[in-house]
């Protein structure tokens, strides 16, 4: 099939989560916990409230962004993303029971944004407190466009949880005013974030919106991606060099960020797992969006590298430390794996994608192999700690001797400097019920995914005998 032959693809339609009940003896526990234990720890964890805890200062950057607080910005240049994340497992959580304590506290935070917004729509604390004059300079390492997919998912589903649309308004115009500094027109940038994720956001957030826009948007990051790599990264990197008085700091190749080749060359898994992941679930979005036969064989393609060559027997994906990346094929140590919890998360979201596509068990199978072990491993029973490494073995007087399993940890943290797992799978089990069943109204069928105890789906069909 060519690049630009058009399927008679009619992807299957993901269940609402508000219509799905799910009361099962694993499960339920864990969803309940989430709710009133996890999102409530991690708020304090969002406000350097665990004792002992590394520090976050997350909503602290957002008070000095708006100019409601004095102090230096703090933390990783994506620390915006946590609170993103928090938000979106707030909307999955207010999507299966409305709590009015819940809703205020993340209105005032909604509020928060708004008013640490900037007037043409522009929204990053660490840019806007630490390096206001440098937006968009450093698209490969600094996570701009990552951190704004992150609150745009958010946005997107707290508006399918409440109705309310501030939030998406915010979201919104964020979005409009990147599409304006991006593209393929005179005087925008060709260029793409270094870790991919605003283009799934971007997605959802025309669904959300209506805004074909944002599709259109999504598109181009993922087409760009690999075309000018050696011209944009080098050159943007030229720049910032210029400015500073520095020279030949770039250590990663572009394989790194998949920026190796366009995607659709892409014949096997690069990089660092969890950008590679999130990259792919975008492709597969945008092949139901646009009936793309050629990206479909892509995604194929790099799903046949992940699960038969670089995945280990847990879902677990990524085996490096060095890099958080993909190796070479069969290169699965057990007790040396990285298996970072997004990337099993990400792992998670690429095969739900790929299963609504082409209705296949073999990606259900890894969806459920990933959420069981890669998954639940990052979080211990009660959600107040986390392990960012899944290794399969673990000797605790060998992790804690060698420099080269410095990573390992042999007990869950509170919290990490870098805290991307935490809020990540606490959304993905806030949302557990949207992986279970999908629907193709058209026909009708009704498909069961994930064998879950006493889950059962409200589904409204319009003309189906089971209705």
């Amino acid at each position: 099939m060519s690049q630009t032959e058009k399927m008679s693809l009619k992807p299957l339609q993901t269940i609402p989560l508000r219509q799905v009940a799910i009361q099962d003896r694993f499960w339920s526990d864990r969803l309940r916990n989430v709710i009133e234990t996890v999102v409530p720890y991690q708020w304090d964890a969002l406000n350097d409230a665990i004792p002992g805890a590394e520090p976050s200062h997350t909503i602290e950057n957002f008070r000095i962004a708006a100019g409601e607080s004095e102090g230096e910005y703090y933390g990783m240049v994506f620390q915006d993303s946590d609170l993103g994340k928090w938000l979106e497992t707030v909307g999955f959580a207010l999507s299966k029971e409305r709590s009015p304590e819940l809703e205020k506290l993340a209105d005032e935070v909604i509020d928060l944004l708004e008013r640490a917004q900037r007037p043409d729509g522009y929204l990053n604390s660490y840019y806007t407190v630490k390096e206001p004059g440098a937006r968009w300079t450093n698209l490969r390492d600094n996570h701009e466009l990552y951190c704004a997919g992150h609150l745009m998912e958010a946005a997107a589903t707290y508006y399918e949880a409440t109705g309310k649309r501030k939030f998406l308004d915010i979201m919104c115009r964020y979005a409009d005013y990147i599409g304006t500094v991006f593209g393929p027109n005179p005087g925008q940038k060709r260029g793409y974030d270094g870790h991919p994720e605003i283009e799934l956001a971007l997605v959802k957030l025309y669904q959300a919106s209506g805004n074909r826009r944002y599709l259109e948007l999504s598109q181009f990051f993922v087409e760009e991606r690999g075309k000018r790599s050696l011209i944009f990264f080098d050159e943007e990197e030229k720049e910032r060099d210029a400015a500073r008085g520095q020279t030949g700091r770039n250590k990663r190749k572009y394989d790194y960020f998949q920026a190796h080749l366009p995607v659709r060359e892409q014949k096997t898994a690069e990089g660092h797992s969890v950008r590679a992941v999130y990259l792919y679930s975008a492709m597969a979005d945008l092949v139901a969006e646009y009936q793309d036969a050629g990206l479909l064989e892509a995604c194929q393609e790099l799903w046949n590298d992940v699960v038969q060559r670089k995945m280990y027997v847990t879902g677990g994906i990524g085996s490096s430390a060095f890099e958080e990346r993909f190796t070479v094929a069969y290169d699965l140590p057990n007790d040396r794996a990285y298996t970072e919890t997004c990337a099993a998360i990400g792992l998670v979201f690429w095969a739900q994608r790929m299963l609504q596509l082409e209705k296949d068990r073999k990606y259900a199978d890894v969806m459920e192999l990933a959420l069981y072990n890669g998954v639940l491993s990052g979080i211990s029973l009660d959600g107040k700690s986390y392990f960012y490494v899944n290794p399969l073995e673990v000797w605790p007087d060998t992790a804690n001797f060698r420099n080269d399993m410095h990573t390992v940890k042999v007990t869950r943290r509170p919290w990490f400097g870098c805290a991307c797992c935490p809020p990540n799978i606490a959304r993905l089990i806030a949302s557990l019920g949207q992986y279970i069943y999908s629907v193709n109204e058209k026909e009708p069928e009704l498909y069961t995914h994930l064998y879950i105890g006493k889950a059962r789906c409200s589904w409204n069909w319009t003309a189906s005998p089971f209705s």
